[in-house]
This record gives structure tokens, sequence and C-alpha cells, in this order.
């Protein structure tokens, strides 16, 4: 199955620019970056970029889907470092104070958002999700090696004595 998403558009100088949160990280439409940026981006252009920091998916617009290419946060900084000219800076600075954190501040009730919590001295990656917290399961000998109680008493003690007894063993 091919996922659809529907991109925020964002406007600078009468030019559009398509962007969308997946999976809590901003991505751009080349294409779209490219004009901004006034030069001819492609997908040539992008190779210099690491696997991770491209992509292609499908945007709806207008009642139409297009297959776009689609490029990171860290990839869009790294385009604008590649092909520097010194009108860039308006064109970041835009990026950066405008449309990032109107990106990060639309929160879909019905996606997953991660975030970390402080556990006994180190963090620890956190999944918030339909109300709930989830602790990755690579994480949780480190949640259980360091309780955050010291006292022998106490329901995380117990809890955490159980669970040791149960899975630990096998």
């Amino acid at each position: 199955m091919t996922d659809h998403f529907e991109p925020q558009i964002f406007t600078r100088h009468q030019r559009q620019l398509r962007a969308l949160q997946l999976e809590n990280q901003a991505w751009f439409c080349l294409q779209d970056v490219a004009r901004l940026m006034g030069k001819p981006l492609d997908e040539r252009a992008t190779w210099k970029l690491d696997p991770d920091q491209r992509k292609t998916a499908w945007l709806d617009a207008h009642g139409q889907s297009t297959k776009q290419l689609l490029i990171s946060e860290s990839g869009l900084f790294t385009m604008l470092v590649h092909h520097y000219v010194p009108e860039n800076r308006a064109l970041r600075y835009w990026l950066t104070h405008e449309v990032l954190p109107v990106l990060r501040d639309k929160v879909e009730p019905h996606e997953p958002n991660m975030n970390s919590m402080r556990w006994a001295g180190s963090s620890v990656g956190l999944l918030e999700w339909q109300s709930d917290y989830w602790v990755r399961l690579r994480d949780l000998p480190d949640v259980i090696a360091r309780p955050l109680a010291k006292s022998g008493t106490g329901l995380l003690n117990k809890f955490l004595q159980l669970w040791r007894a149960t899975w630990l063993r096998r």
C-alpha cells in the first residue's frame, strides 16, 4: 500500500513550499526548495545526501496526487550549504523561524510522539501514544537495571522485582 500525504503549504515571495511532518521529522518537497533557492535541483543533486535525508512520497494537493522527491530538515540545510548564495540567508531564517516552528507545533492526536525521560541519571527514549507512555524493549534493561526508587519499599520496586524474577530468568 502506498501512503499519500497532504502537506502544509507555505508561501514566500509568491512561491510555495510543501512541507510535512513524518515520524517527528520535517520533510520538504525538493522541487519547491529548488524554486525558492533559484537553483535547478533534481534527483541527481540529492546523491550527495545520505539515504536517510531523502525519500519519495505521494503528495496530495488540489484533488490530485503527485510523486515527489522529499528532503529532510538536515538534507535541506545541507543543500543550502552546498549551493550557497548570500541571498539564501533570508531563506534559512524564514525556514528556521517561521516554517519549522509551525510544522513542529502541529501535533496529530492519533500519531505517536517521541519524547525522552530522565531515569536515574540517564535519558531513555519514550513513545507517547494514545495517552500512554511506552519504553522501547531494547531500553527496558536500562530502566530495570537502575530503578528510580532506592528504598526497598514501594510499588515500583515490587513491580521491578517481580518483572526481573519473571522475565530475566528466560
